[in-house]
């Protein structure tokens, strides 16, 4: 933790040079977070409420008419129970200069791909930070180089990517773990170069009428890790085992009228795994100005499924129904909902709930639930049944 600090720290004072220049701008997001747990925890040492903190400031500086850019965007976490989840990060730390018809970033970013709602197959770059959230959407800040080609026939993205970042898991403290400890400090790899392997990575994304199409291509050390178990003096614990994969990539969105049609879709071949296909397919329909008003209803409805066997002896299949309210007022009030079956095992299913809206020009509320129910023991679900939360969260902005 406090070498974390440091870090950021140094990096700061670093940067102070620029701060006072007429070219910067400087943004700062915090916010205290209460998570409330509606059943007792499953193990030993862990707790049923939570309490936690986070400050993300974003320094931002350009010159040369704006055709060069540094971003600098540091972040920290201090978590009242869980010490693997107070942790730091540098989100982003990014050079951007713009050419005519191209771009390159040098540095620390993250990137997202994709375009559905329920599951996130083709976002492939960054690595999760898995104790921010149960939804893993939070993700950790990826060394790159990145160029981007920009012309008639569509954007050409290329990346090198220097360097692994391990995804992030809660302690034994914390909610949302499995049954043994994870053993974070001693992940194994398949490659010799550790983390230290560079990756390599493309994207093309072209509009053509109604459709936004990208293919995409992934060579390094997989974000997602299997785990080996390990026995000392009879206690069990599990290490991360990071293999080396390829993934080839589709989403797509075509937008009709006050309909949204979303696709991914994944191959992926992983070392000394079966290689699998994955795919999500669904729509978002959005009926506007309901009962004579400015508000947005939107349904959403997607499926999810995968033939990967290498952690289930069966292929997924499962649904998700939504609904998404915008009420397209001053303060930017929405609510989500959702709730995801799996259409194998009637018991297991989840749901979710997010909400919020502005306060006034510096704050803003937010409303975080999960709900989650599964008997399979083989279902991820499984381990952390028990853990259905409600998170009131009071952000600041300045």
């Amino acid at each position: 933790m406090i070498a974390d600090l440091k870090t950021l720290l140094g990096i700061v004072l670093a940067l102070l040079p620029f701060i006072t220049a007429a070219d910067t701008q400087i943004t700062v997001k915090a916010a205290i977070e209460q998570r409330s747990f509606f059943q007792d925890p499953l193990y030993s040492g862990q707790y049923n409420s939570q309490l936690s903190a986070f400050i993300e400031p974003e320094i931002y500086h350009s010159w040369n008419d704006e055709t060069d850019s540094i971003t600098f965007k540091p972040f920290y976490r201090w978590d009242q129970r869980d010490s693997e989840r107070s942790h730091g990060d540098i989100r982003e730390l990014m050079w951007l200069h713009v050419g005519e018809d191209w771009e390159l970033r040098t540095g620390i970013g993250i990137i997202y791909w994709g375009q559905a709602e329920s599951l996130h197959l083709v976002d492939v770059i960054n690595q999760t930070d898995l104790v921010e959230a149960l939804d893993g959407e939070d993700k950790l800040g990826q060394p790159m180089v990145n160029l981007t080609l920009i012309r008639d026939w569509g954007n050409l993205d290329l990346f090198v990517l220097p360097g692994f970042r391990e995804r992030t898991f809660p302690g034994l403290k914390g909610r949302f773990r499995p049954e043994f400890e994870i053993n974070q400090d001693n992940a194994i790899y398949e490659s010799s170069a550790e983390d230290r392997h560079i990756d390599y990575a493309m994207r093309w994304s072209h509009t053509l009428d109604a459709w936004d199409i990208g293919l995409s291509y992934f060579n390094g050390t997989a974000r997602d890790p299997s785990f080996v178990a390990n026995s000392v003096n009879n206690k069990i614990s599990l290490t991360p085992y990071y293999g080396q994969m390829e993934q080839l990539g589709i989403d797509l969105l075509m937008a009709i009228d006050d309909w949204l049609y979303k696709f991914e879709g994944i191959y992926r071949d992983v070392s000394q795994q079966q290689s699998y296909f994955s795919g999500v397919a669904g729509f978002e329909y959005t009926s506007v100005g309901i009962f004579d008003t400015v508000w947005d209803l939107g349904w959403l409805l997607e499926y999810q499924y995968d033939n990967d066997h290498n952690t289930k002896p069966v292929d997924k299949n499962a649904l998700m129904l939504g609904t998404r309210l915008a009420l397209n007022d001053i303060n930017g009030s929405e609510v989500l909902l959702g709730y995801v079956q799996d259409l194998d095992y009637a018991a297991s299913h989840t749901g979710f709930i997010e909400a919020s809206s502005r306060i006034n020009d510096n704050w803003k509320w937010r409303i975080d639930a999960w709900f989650l129910a599964s008997n399979n023991m083989q279902d991820i679900i499984y381990n952390i049944r028990q853990d259905d939360y409600i998170q009131i969260s009071l952000e600041y902005y300045f």
